[in-house]
């Protein structure tokens, strides 16, 4: 099979490699799935170049990137149910602690990292649920129903931030996202109730206006270090700030007592480590939204497989207006 490769660290055109590899066979508990888009996110991009804070090598000799993909499962291994061939699927942490991930013509992984697809649902939006979808569902709802709370979304026309908005919208919450430029636009389309400039220097009071003055209930982060003199200030007493990234400032400093005195809750997410139950309400939370037909990701570009880097400078840039995936 075709699958891109890599087996060091490095910019992407210097060490991502078209590679003609073994097709996998499914082991016991394993489907063989045949895939047809693999979505490239910021998680890859770093883990390729060897910017996670402690690595100084791959994991493994070979990797074959990306967590996310979808596509159709062509075989089982032993235990699995053989009514599952011919299923559409999407697949989540194909890559997460594992040498093979989607950037390939097929992957072999559990049967419970394929989730049934929808007819309804294309597979370049199905690449777009692992890490995506999944974590926005999760920061959104995965502490109890929002709906009559007010949520501040931080990146609102970010990839996660933007599907934030549209689950918290249609879980019945109000929202305030924060957004720049032609981004501000995509965030109102999502649905948020007032959408306001990250780069205000008043920024803190005008989320206070724009919440009729009120502290908002809960926070969801794109940029915890960045934002968090902003967060202390608005957030309401037993409010939760829920951050899933901070790549701006990796070692923020914490202001304690503010917080403590409101007793916030701060919650660090990473979609990789979900426990079970977590796992199936994120799952759950998405596949309902899909089929309804209310949750619409976003997709900046489709590439194919053999522009793999290509594809991870374009995440590696930023300013994309959506997902960057790649078809088989």
């Amino acid at each position: 099979m075709r699958a891109m490769t890599y087996d060091r660290f490095g910019p992407a055109s210097d060490v991502l490699i078209l590679a003609d590899v073994p097709t996998p066979d499914p082991a016991p508990g394993e489907v063989l799935v045949r895939l047809h888009t693999s979505g490239v996110n910021p998680s890859d991009v770093k883990a390729r170049a060897g910017g996670r804070p402690g690595v100084t090598k791959p994991p493994f000799p070979t990797i074959i990137p990306h967590s996310d993909g979808a596509g159709v499962i062509e075989a089982v291994g032993e235990g699995v149910d053989a009514a599952r061939v011919g299923q559409r699927v999407w697949v989540w942490n194909g890559q997460w602690q594992r040498a093979f991930g989607t950037a390939a013509d097929y992957i072999a992984l559990p049967a419970a990292q394929a989730v049934p697809l929808a007819d309804a649902i294309s597979f370049e939006q199905g690449a777009t649920l692992g890490i995506p979808a999944m974590t926005a569902a999760h920061v959104v709802l995965g502490n109890g129903p929002v709906a009559g709370k007010t949520l501040l979304i931080s990146g609102g026309a970010g990839t996660v931030g933007h599907l934030a908005v549209q689950i918290a919208v249609q879980s019945g919450a109000r929202v305030i996202a924060t957004a720049r430029g032609a981004g501000m636009d995509a965030a109102r389309a999502a649905g948020a109730d007032t959408v306001l400039d990250y780069t205000a220097p008043d920024l803190a009071e005008q989320i206070i206006a724009a919440n009729d003055g009120a502290p908002v209930e809960q926070i969801v982060e794109v940029e915890f270090g960045k934002n968090l003199a902003t967060n202390t200030a608005v957030i309401a007493e037993n409010g939760r700030i829920v951050a899933y990234g901070s790549a701006q400032e990796m070692t923020p400093t914490l202001p304690f007592y503010p917080l403590m005195f409101k007793a916030v809750t701060l919650e660090l997410a990473l979609i990789y480590l979900l426990t079970p139950a977590q796992r199936a309400q994120a799952i759950g939370h998405v596949n309902t939204l899909l089929e309804a037909g209310t949750l619409t990701p976003r997709i900046a570009e489709v590439l194919p497989l053999e522009a793999c880097a290509e594809a991870h400078d374009a995440v590696a840039a930023g300013h994309r207006a959506g997902s960057v995936l790649l078809r088989m």
